[in-house]
């Protein structure tokens, strides 16, 4: 799949946690009103403006994209859940673990005690990846 420059651009733009708790409503809603996801905040007391004022940034950074439905818009994800991720993630590994994704995985490991049963049941979730994107088969 060809990634555009500005949905690379956007990949590895950070979020703050405002906007990271608006675009999780919009992954899991795919396309709402401010209203609807102001519904869906843990915070009955943030005002509307605000929640409009950090969707237009999340707007104006690539995130989220709208279209006029009557007199109001609805706003929709432009990069999905799992493209974030991957860009996140990745400046992570670059950052922290040398580039490392196995250092990384170590690490996580180790901080959460992980036994033999759980390291084996990652290998066999990143097998079934494999497999799965594996053009071959």
């Amino acid at each position: 799949m060809f990634v555009q420059n500005t949905e690379i651009e956007t990949m590895t733009k950070r979020l703050t946690k405002a906007e990271e708790e608006i675009m999780l409503i919009l992954w899991e809603l795919k396309e709402c009103t401010i209203r609807e996801a102001m519904s869906k905040l843990n915070q009955a007391d943030i005002p509307y403006t605000t929640v409009s004022t950090v969707v237009r940034v999340l707007e104006k950074k690539g995130f989220v994209g709208h279209k006029a439905v009557g007199t109001t818009y609805l706003y929709f994800p432009m990069l999905g859940k799992k493209e974030y991720l991957k860009g996140h993630l990745t400046g992570i590994v670059s950052k922290y673990f040398d580039g490392s994704f196995s250092r990384m995985t170590a690490f996580f490991a180790r901080e959460n005690d992980m036994n033999l049963t759980e390291l084996q049941e990652i290998m066999g979730e990143i097998e079934s990846d494999l497999n799965e994107n594996d053009p071959h088969e």
